[in-house]
């Protein structure tokens, strides 16, 4: 199984920056809510062991049970809507059974990465053919809609964008790309106009966050969690007020950032250690995302740089929707921080898909030395 590996291309730098990271926001959990801090410890011991592990099979062997994963992944989002489907603040996205809780879309989105990197490329020639573009938008309409029915729209919405961001990549029309990104913001300022003018069209309380957002003095009761959060970020300042910080004038001590360990533990980070460590943070993220895609620039074949393009999407578009709603660029979603928020089923699963990319790069071409032999040759 090793044979065609070379461990000297083990991405170690990918590695040390998800490590960092899980760390830093095992740190900021412990700040915001010490209950959850051994759980997520002990997420991250399990994730490693994850990745490492998968690290070691080939994704070739796993892509070729990729209709496997997919009608996996389906069939657990469906099992949400069975007696299995556990609820929480109006949502129904959990399935528990005994003692064991988790997430199905939360595994689903790397599986679905999976699934549409093997199915990228065994279709690349032909995926702008109108009977495959209609065949892939039907592959992928079902589990966002599964997604979507919890009801999900923030996960729904980063989900399509990773799925959309692998299409481009592999060949999709520059044309129809641009008549869909066009389409989708059409859509989003039809949303906002329909929620300001009437009763909208989402769900009742998606209706009312995007209010409250545009209209924040109008809904003080919907729109208090961001404001708070700006409010804690800003009086961070530079330097932050101290991890584990007991001082009366923190907007977290007083609670008044509900759930702060999740959605809104960027606010925590603003507040406890200020801009330096918000920004320290996003490098780390950022970090994350570069080297996905360095690794996609040396895959063996289109397959491999999907996984990578299609984990690095996932964790930017995650990372910059939490960050846009946590500073009041974007209205309330309830999407965490990739790596950062309490959850060990988002923990696990981003572990699992980081241990794909990590093969890839055991199993990158070697093309740089012979593109500078070659060039070498040329000029003797």
């Amino acid at each position: 199984m090793f044979r065609n590996y070379r461990f000297k291309n083990y991405n170690f730098r990918l590695v040390a920056f998800v490590v960092a990271l899980t760390i830093y926001g095992i740190m900021i959990i412990g700040s915001a809510n010490k209950d959850y801090q051994n759980k997520q410890i002990i997420g991250m011991v399990l994730g490693v062991m994850v990745m490492v592990i998968v690290s070691m099979i080939d994704y070739s062997m796993v892509l070729s049970f990729s209709y496997l994963l997919y009608a996996f992944a389906v069939l657990a989002l469906l099992a949400i809507k069975t007696p299995l489907g556990y609820s929480s603040h109006e949502a129904t996205r959990w399935i528990r059974i005994g003692g064991l809780q988790f997430q199905p879309s939360e595994m689903a989105k790397v599986f679905l990465i999976l699934f549409f990197s093997a199915y990228l490329m065994k279709y690349a020639q032909s995926l702008n053919n109108r009977k495959r573009i209609l065949i892939t938008a039907f592959l992928a309409m079902i589990p966002l809609l599964g997604i979507l029915m919890e009801p999900d729209l923030s996960t729904t919405v980063v989900t399509f964008m990773v799925i959309f961001t692998m299409l481009f990549y592999a060949g999709f029309s520059g044309r129809l790309t641009a008549a869909l990104v066009g389409l989708g913001a059409f859509g989003s300022l039809a949303v906002i106009f329909l929620t300001l003018h009437s009763n909208g069209v989402l769900q009742g309380y998606q209706n009312e966050r995007i209010a409250a957002w545009l209209s924040p003095d109008k809904y003080p009761a919907s729109s208090m969690q961001q404001q708070n959060s700006i409010m804690a970020i800003g009086s961070g300042m530079l330097f932050g007020k101290g991890l584990t910080s007991t001082g009366a004038d923190s907007v977290k001590n007083g609670n008044y950032i509900p759930e702060p360990h999740t959605d809104f533990i960027f606010a925590v980070t603003g507040e406890e250690t200020g801009f330096i460590g918000t920004v320290i943070m996003v490098i780390l993220i950022f970090g994350i995302v570069f080297e996905c895609m360095r690794t996609a620039k040396k895959a063996k074949d289109l397959a491999g740089q999907l996984i990578c393009v299609g984990m690095a999407s996932l964790v930017a578009y995650q990372a910059f929707v939490n960050i846009s709603v946590v500073t009041g660029l974007m209205p309330n979603t309830g999407l965490t921080l990739p790596f950062v928020s309490y959850g060990l089923t988002s923990l696990v699963t981003l572990y699992f898909g980081i241990g794909f990319v990590l093969n890839v790069s055991l199993q990158a071409k070697m093309f740089y030395a012979d593109q500078r032999n070659f060039t070498f040759d040329l000029k003797e």
